[in-house]
């Protein structure tokens, strides 16, 4: 009897190992990278995988619930609504699997979304297997992010601008200093709304964190495995302000598995970086800086 129990016990065990085993479902070498979609666990997740170098998952999705937000990150810049609860004009560099616009869409249905990714292939996959396409209220355009944001100069500006491209290894050079912001300024309204998704374990936070405060002043600091940096282009808003937004949007987080009591603890305006750190410019990029370290 107790041979039988173990035995079941170890069939058990090997159809669960089976059941959860990843199943790669599409891959391709794109212009840029090399791109998977797999499922595993209930989920189905995109990642870039250069030369077998990373694995790091650029986006996931719960396949029992869409809409539930899979990601640390993604949830943290469902915060930038707390600092304007009402954006009309968005715009989102970097698409992935598209779960920010989707998620923006859904929560705020007057809402105007421009995202901007380079990759078509990248485009193609977030269309056949997550479900993210252009319509009335988004229009996803091929371009790289800094050359359209230049073009939008004195043509368009945003309420809110999220930035969240990354390639296989970390955010695009010319998309980190501070000419791209002052770029990127220009495009925004008055009382507009800066998201930027980076790392806090990168090696280049000192000098990310000086360059987005000498572009845009002060602003908030949250941070899990990654850090995202949240402003307004009038100035940081108070935390009164921002509590009384985070109470309008209890109802639409639900669904997205987050709310104020996990996220406001977050808003942080501690300064936890080297003050004396080198801004970062297209003169002084980060692929200087690792160069630099490697000699």
């Amino acid at each position: 009897m107790k041979r039988l129990a173990l035995l079941c016990a170890a069939l058990w065990l090997g159809f669960t190992s089976i059941a959860n085993a990843r199943t790669d479902i599409h891959s391709e070498r794109s212009l840029y990278r090399n791109i998977v979609v797999y499922e595993e666990d209930g989920l189905r997740c995109m990642i870039f995988n250069k030369r077998s170098r990373s694995n790091a998952r650029q986006t996931c999705m719960k396949l029992s619930a869409p809409d539930e937000l899979v990601f640390n990150f993604t949830k943290m810049m469902m915060a930038s609504l707390y600092l304007d609860p009402n954006p009309k004009d968005i715009l989102i560099v970097g698409l992935g699997g598209g779960t920010l616009a989707q998620t923006l869409l859904k929560i705020l249905p007057e809402a105007r979304i421009d995202a901007v990714e380079v990759d078509r292939a990248v485009i193609n996959v977030a269309d056949k297997f997550f479900d993210v396409r252009p319509g009335e209220r988004l229009a996803i355009h091929e371009a790289d992010g800094r050359t359209f944001v230049k073009r939008q100069i004195g043509k368009k500006t945003y309420d809110l601008v999220m930035l969240d491209a990354f390639d296989e290894d970390y955010i695009p050079e010319h998309m980190l200093t501070r000419d791209f912001l002052a770029e990127l300024k220009q495009v925004m309204k008055p009382n507009a709304v800066l998201a930027a998704n980076t790392f806090t374990t990168s090696e280049l936070y000192d000098h990310e964190s000086v360059t987005y405060a000498a572009a845009f002043g002060e602003f908030y600091n949250l941070k899990t495995n990654n850090r995202i940096i949240l402003t307004r282009l009038a100035g940081r808003p108070p935390m009164n302000e921002i509590e009384k937004n985070a109470a309008k949007f209890e109802a639409a987080f639900k669904p997205l598995g987050v709310g104020k009591d996990w996220l406001l603890p977050m808003f942080s305006t501690q300064i936890d970086w080297k003050r004396d750190a080198r801004i970062l410019t297209d003169q002084y990029s980060p692929s200087n800086l690792l160069n630099s370290r490697s000699r």
